[in-house]
């Protein structure tokens, strides 16, 4: 599936290599999981939690949202 959508790229008697797509692709979902759990730190929950949580809400939660923890987080920060 990831190679017919373009994700990755298989050398033969080589590794798989991510494609250009495969690497937005997978910089965005690092992105989301940081975002996330970072979020979730700053309200307060333990870290083991807040990964464990984040694994599940990066899966589902829009771009606005995610925007608006990010929004956040700044407002948070900034107020430290």
């Amino acid at each position: 599936r990831l190679k017919a959508a373009g994700l990755v790229r298989r050398e033969r008697y080589r590794a798989i290599f991510l494609t250009d797509a495969g690497r937005e692709l997978a910089e965005a979902c690092r992105r989301r999981h940081r975002v996330v759990v970072a979020f979730l730190l700053s309200l307060g929950i333990d870290e083991e939690t807040a990964e464990r949580d984040a694994e599940g809400i990066e899966h589902h939660v829009s771009t606005t949202t995610l925007e608006a923890f990010e929004h956040a987080l700044q407002k948070f920060q900034s107020s430290k």
